[in-house]
């Protein structure tokens, strides 16, 4: 019965107008663009000041263990093959297999590219970039550590 019912069905679909057939097939092949959902980073220190925040009108840009870097506009490059995603107050955490247990974070990006990236391209762009190397603790949390220059080298230069 339900092959009858499936047949009967593509019958009618042939006979909608090519108008209408089409954009049944286009609405439906169209990709998801919702936003993925922000990242959540627990850190190992608590600071009362975290990059996000909000002090008498004003979005507090960096913390604790930050580095501020001025581009003028600039790009920020991936510096290893891996993934970017954003967190709810707007920075990028920036994660690669080809260092595991570290991750970057980014404030200050401006249209920041999230997703897959391959070493090299474009994060986003930023006239003063904050800058965080964050290491994986043996209980899950993450602590900021000292950035290392290399790794802020290819940050900066396309390579």
């Amino acid at each position: 019965m339900l092959v009858i019912r499936l047949a009967s069905v593509m019958t009618r679909a042939w006979t909608l107008s090519p108008g209408l057939l089409s954009s049944l097939l286009l609405t439906s092949c169209q990709l998801n663009t919702q936003s993925p959902a922000p990242i959540s980073v627990q850190l190992y220190q608590r600071w009362e000041l975290q990059p996000g925040d909000t002090i008498a009108g004003y979005t507090v840009m960096g913390g604790l263990g930050d580095t501020s870097i001025a581009l003028n506009g600039n790009p920020v490059y991936a510096p290893f093959n891996g993934e970017t995603q954003q967190d709810k107050r707007q920075c990028v955490f920036f994660s690669s297999p080809d260092v595991p247990a570290y991750l970057f974070r980014f404030c200050g990006l401006e249209n920041p590219r999230l997703g897959n990236v391959n070493q090299g391209e474009p994060l986003g762009k930023a006239a003063i970039v904050q800058f965080a190397t964050l290491r994986k603790q043996p209980n899950g949390t993450w602590a900021i550590v000292e950035p290392s220059k290399r790794i802020l080298e290819r940050t900066l230069k396309p390579s």
